[in-house]
């Protein structure tokens, strides 16, 4: 909404009203905002969440410590939400279709979560909202985002078009100009489900390859393929941001590396100057998602203040399955999704540990009458709770993976 007054400012020549048109300082005010947010405000949510007794039912699983949470104050995930949406609605431009799509995902996620807290708190049901539910929540979602960037005319990518191709000469576009004595070219925004695929020289996929199939309706395929690709990866990632949330401070702490990341994708991805350096897929619009990115680090971060350990709430599935939600779909956007099995290397061990704990154990119980388990206790951070090692070093150590993951992710634009 600022952006929008500011604009009407500066066109008055109002002095310093031209800021706003910066997209690095619209994402520096969005940080501090959500910064400031999720510390004051945080403090006040946790006292009403104390007063209300929204405290956190624990199974006593033997872990060490775990009886000492019992009572802690859940569904802090609001206050997460809040520091995201707050500052986005005041800084972000809210004209784009890509903000748009990230403030539905978030408040999409963050109801269905709402919902599941809601049930185990104030209904006394321990598996809170059916599964089904759930997942039909995160499909919905995932058909929103996928047939909105299929539908809407603003969701393109800008290709090169040599002049050699087109056989003359047209009005060059100033920024499609790559320099004296190099070939000029030609721009020019197509629909495309091309995407960025690590470690390959030239790093751009289409899923209409695996569509070439069905002839003149290939493209039209591969959009089908897309929508059920973004539907898989919504659901995976957000589940994985659910199953990570079991320790203090772990799940908040790997999402704000994940935010990071994705926020240095998306600026050189939506800056024509530094999409054409790092020969890497420009997306035009794109770049506002920084301001979200912004807001959402500063929000997880912001977190982590209450809930780095002991932990003084917890965030619950209300932020939980939203923060997976939102990196899963703001990775979908910026064309960055097949990086996700790097990025989010921490959710995809805690799903796999549980899916080959769970399959195991089936397998073994009935091929032998007796289950057997991979791992002491899945998912994976209980493992290493159950070998003793006390739960903040387990914290620390997947930050560090998360760190070195975060870091492989950004030097992909240049191993090829």
């Amino acid at each position: 909404m600022l952006y929008y007054l500011f604009k009407y400012l500066d066109e008055l020549d109002f002095p310093g009203a031209g800021m706003f048109h910066y997209i690095t300082f619209r994402s520096a005010c969005a940080i501090i905002c959500s910064l400031f947010l999720s510390t004051v405000i945080g403090k006040r949510v946790i006292r009403i969440l104390q007063k209300q007794q929204i405290g956190e039912e624990i199974r006593d699983l033997g872990l060490e410590g775990q009886m000492q949470k019992k009572g802690t104050p859940t569904m802090g995930g609001i206050i997460i939400l809040l520091s995201i949406l707050v500052p986005v609605l005041l800084f972000a431009r809210l004209g784009n279709v890509y903000i748009q799509l990230m403030i539905i995902s978030t408040i999409w996620l963050g109801a269905i979560g709402f919902l599941d807290d809601y049930i185990k708190v104030f209904r006394k049901h321990k598996e809170g909202l059916k599964g089904r539910f759930k997942v039909i929540g995160q499909v919905g979602l995932g058909l929103i985002v996928g047939i909105t960037l299929y539908a809407n005319e603003d969701v393109v990518i800008r290709e090169r078009v040599s002049i050699s191709e087109i056989g003359h000469v047209a009005t060059v576009v100033d920024e499609g100009f790559v320099g004296e004595g190099v070939q000029k070219a030609l721009t020019k925004d197509v629909k495309s489900t091309k995407t960025t695929i690590p470690f390959f020289k030239n790093n751009e996929f289409d899923y209409a390859w695996f569509t070439s199939w069905a002839g003149r309706y290939s493209e039209e395929f591969g959009w089908v393929l897309f929508v059920i690709i973004t539907i898989l990866i919504v659901t995976a990632v957000s589940n994985g941001a659910n199953l990570t949330d079991g320790l203090d401070g772990l799940a908040t702490g790997t999402s704000a590396l994940a935010g990071v990341t994705l926020g240095i994708l998306a600026y050189v991805s939506g800056n024509m100057m530094y999409a054409d350096y790092l020969n890497i897929m420009y997306i035009p619009h794109s770049g506002e998602l920084v301001v979200f990115g912004a807001a959402f680090i500063g929000a997880t971060v912001g977190f982590l203040w209450y809930n780095s350990y002991p932990a003084q709430v917890f965030m619950g599935d209300t932020g939980s399955l939203a923060l997976g939600g939102i990196i899963a779909v703001f990775a979908i956007m910026i064309h960055k999704e097949l990086l996700i099995p790097i990025l989010c290397g921490i959710f995809l061990m805690e799903n796999l540990s549980v899916v080959m704990q769970v399959s195991y154990f089936k397998y073994t119980k009935k091929k032998y009458g007796e289950g057997k388990r991979i791992f002491l206790m899945a998912p994976l951070h209980h493992h290493f709770q159950k070998k003793g090692i006390p739960e903040p070093k387990i914290v620390n150590r997947f930050w560090i993976v998360g760190i070195i993951l975060a870091v492989l992710t950004i030097v992909t634009l240049k191993i090829r």
